[in-house]
């Protein structure tokens, strides 16, 4: 999303950076509520997989640059972050121990003097609320056609990173979110931060994984993240610039290390190879783009591809029953198996009573049903009977659309 939102002002300015989020939430809103959340569910397992680990090495790999010039005093800091953060919780999980990580670092590097990069190192906080305004932008149908392309990206590539975290958060929880529910809620509020000076948002899966390690179940936690951070900017804005980047590094090293699925590496022998390499191609093409939506739709395309290749197998048992040839179909019916089903007979061969049994298969589409019209034609030119038995009620539905009988002679 970064990426769009940098080309978007680079491009026409910052207002209609503005414009196009408020735009992306009233698309995401509208989303909501024709339940586009459910299609989640044709997100495979391993492209889901592939997201969490390439997450996990972006978050890591983000921090790298902070080492780049740095002395021995910044390694020895975030090795105390992380030694405060995996050894606090076993003396007490009364507070997250990441920021008791963070006040620590900040207190010993304040009170020793060390010189080291802070956070306003980094940029200015400004310790004010946001002022409610329109976007200054023309109100017309060109503007509308340049917001447009660039919302519908913010809308959909958030609405899959927020889906995606999601559906990690119930895993981890062992509950069921309200998928729909959360896509409206995504569109109400980009569409009211495109009010107040604010860019297109989304869920963001290392905080929640923070949250969730750190005892929040209920909505009520991301809440108060959200009202503190308020309270930390507007308040505490000058305790919070001489933060040192550090303590910030080692928590989002931690992060990392916790949000990457450890046990996908050490099974990834045991799994399928066509999952093995979409995970791993979903993590690759992530990584090197920096860009999860384009990961993830080639994970999902590449395991289309997968699911139509292996479906794509029918065969039939042919058999000789009281002078009849019976042709017993097993597999899919469709249009990836259409002329290999009609290779599967030989006419010339056969008796004049001819069965094709679909007990073991299944017809999926209009092309299905075109290879068994050629079929039954074939034999019908060269004077054969034929019965078509054994199809379901789905199959037989499509194949009396085109005048076939499935049990009768033709």
């Amino acid at each position: 999303m970064a990426l769009l939102f940098v080309t978007l002002v680079k491009e026409h300015g910052l207002e209609y950076l503005f414009a196009a989020t408020v735009l992306t939430g009233i698309i995401q809103f509208i989303l909501g509520l024709l339940k586009v959340g459910r299609f989640l569910t044709f997100i495979p397992a391993a492209v889901m997989i592939g997201f969490v680990n390439a997450l996990a090495i972006l978050i890591f790999m983000a921090q790298l640059p902070q080492f780049v010039g740095a002395n021995w005093l910044m390694y020895a800091l975030v090795a105390a972050t992380l030694a405060i953060i995996y050894l606090l919780p076993r003396l007490t999980k009364a507070v997250p121990s990441a920021l008791v990580a963070i006040m620590i670092i900040t207190v010993v590097t304040i009170s020793m003097g060390w010189d080291v990069r802070t956070v306003k190192d980094l940029g200015q906080i400004t310790q004010a609320l946001p002022i409610f305004h329109l976007p200054s932008v023309p109100l017309n149908v060109e503007t509308f056609m340049i917001i447009l392309p660039y919302a519908v990206s913010l809308a959909f590539v958030g609405i899959l990173e927020s889906l995606l975290t999601a559906s990690i958060i119930d895993e981890m929880t062992d509950t069921k979110s309200d998928k729909n529910r959360e896509v409206r809620g995504q569109g109400i509020a980009n569409f009211v931060t495109g009010f107040f000076g604010g860019m297109g948002g989304c869920a963001m899966i290392g905080q929640s994984v923070i949250n969730v390690k750190s005892g929040g179940r209920g909505r009520l936690s991301t809440f108060v993240a959200g009202a503190f951070l308020l309270f930390l900017i507007i308040v505490l804005g000058d305790i919070v610039s001489n933060i040192p980047m550090a303590a910030l590094v080692g928590v989002m090293i931690m992060v990392s290390i916790g949000t990457f699925d450890w046990q996908s590496v050490w099974h990834i022998r045991k799994m399928p190879l066509s999952d093995a390499v979409v995970m791993v191609v979903t993590v690759v093409i992530v990584v090197a783009t920096h860009d999860l939506s384009k990961g993830v739709l080639a994970g999902v395309v590449l395991s289309a591809l997968v699911f139509g290749w292996k479906s794509s197998r029918i065969h039939a048992d042919a058999e000789t029953v009281n002078d009849q040839k019976v042709y017993r179909i097993k597999g899919q019916l469709f249009f990836g198996t259409n002329d290999h089903f009609v290779d599967l007979f030989t006419p010339q061969q056969d008796q004049e009573h001819v069965v094709i049994d679909f007990t073991h298969a299944h017809v999926w589409d209009h092309s299905g049903v075109v290879g068994i019209a050629k079929v039954v034609n074939r034999y019908k030119s060269m004077g054969l009977h034929v019965e078509i038995v054994g199809l379901n009620q789905e199959s037989q539905t499509l194949v009396n659309r085109i005048g076939l009988s499935g049990g009768g002679s033709q």
